[in-house]
């Protein structure tokens, strides 16, 4: 089954490997519309259904590789890009397989991939932004400008607000922006490959049943909140280590 999540999106679990679905029922447990799932048939992301006389019905590979495509598109794929990635995974791919494919791809954010015009970045900011200001929020990683001239919006977008207003220069900020960014990435790197190795590979060793997964999946969204607060945590205890090591020079 599937749960809602705190954003409203759907939370997908795994389901039993002699599932079977008709396509009314993989859209609503994947939390598509009929028309979606279908599109996305049609295009080959998803392996044709088994027929049943004039009934399809779709098995838990299908839906394994639909929530797959979720997760895709919450990172910003493009249906050509996710067309790419899946090209790569075996048409014979366990559910178990897409599984982690999926669970290393959820996204650490809530809300999804939001992009916007300026015209509506402006009224999430409730301001008008000129383009000092777009340099501000861009250097400050709240947003990020897509090859269409529109803007990602980032999950710190309300910092980045704040930051605007302060007598701070421009270079400074992007300075910080880039020493944020490289460390980060290092840091989100190591991280994703202890999840995968350490947490994830361990789970999927041997038969789990559909309450087995749901308390993993909810497991796995509280450790990444955790894993974001001993992030903030770790930096503030290296700040002050930094502060005291300067004072005693």
């Amino acid at each position: 089954m599937s749960t809602a999540a705190a954003d409203g999106s759907v939370d997908a679990v795994p389901a039993s490997p002699d599932a079977s679905y008709t396509v009314d029922e993989l859209a609503a447990v994947t939390g598509m519309t009929v028309r979606t799932t279908r599109y996305y048939a049609g295009l080959g992301l998803l392996p044709p259904p088994m027929r049943r006389g004039r009934m399809a019905y779709y098995s838990a590979q299908h839906r394994a590789r639909l929530e797959l495509i979720r997760a895709l598109q919450d990172h910003g794929f493009t249906l050509a890009a996710i067309e790419k990635y899946l090209a790569k995974i075996p048409a014979d791919a366990s559910v178990e397989d897409l599984a982690v494919q999926r669970a290393m791809l959820t996204s650490w954010k809530t809300g999804g991939h939001e992009v916007v015009t300026r015209k509506q970045l402006e009224a999430r900011a409730n301001r008008k932004l000129d383009d000092d200001a777009l340099t501000r929020l861009i250097a400050t990683m709240s947003v990020e400008e897509t090859a269409d001239g529109r803007y990602e919006i980032l999950p710190a977008f309300s910092v980045g607000l704040q930051v605007l207003d302060l007598p701070i220069p421009v270079n400074s900020m992007v300075a910080a922006g880039e020493a944020i960014n490289r460390h980060m990435e290092e840091l989100a790197d190591e991280l994703t490959n202890v999840l995968r190795d350490q947490v994830l590979a361990p789970f999927l060793e041997g038969p789990k049943t559909e309450a087995d997964k749901a308390e993993f999946e909810h497991t796995m969204a509280r450790l990444r909140q955790l894993t974001l607060e001993a992030v903030v945590s770790g930096f503030q205890r290296a700040a002050n280590q930094v502060i005291t090591r300067s004072l005693s020079r």
